[in-house]
């Protein structure tokens, strides 16, 4: 499945609720087991897709401090 089988537009897109308006945010949108991903300030941009558990693995790993500076 692409975004060509939808219009971006109709996606329910969103971002965090404790996003910065400094233009480094992303939004997220699901759609049949995929997570559309895009940068809030260029809508009309590039939108890259992920497969939903994939996702979940990334978020999961966020939240606990895999990916923080120091880590790395």
């Amino acid at each position: 499945m692409s975004l060509n089988d939808f219009n971006a537009g109709d996606l329910q897109w969103r971002k965090a609720r404790r996003s910065a308006n400094n233009g480094a945010c992303v939004e997220v949108a699901p759609a049949t087991g995929r997570i559309f991903v895009r940068d809030s300030m260029d809508r009309g941009g590039q939108v890259i897709q992920y497969p939903g558990n994939s996702w979940r693995t990334f978020i999961a790993g966020a939240k606990t401090g895999l990916f923080d500076l120091d880590r790395l």
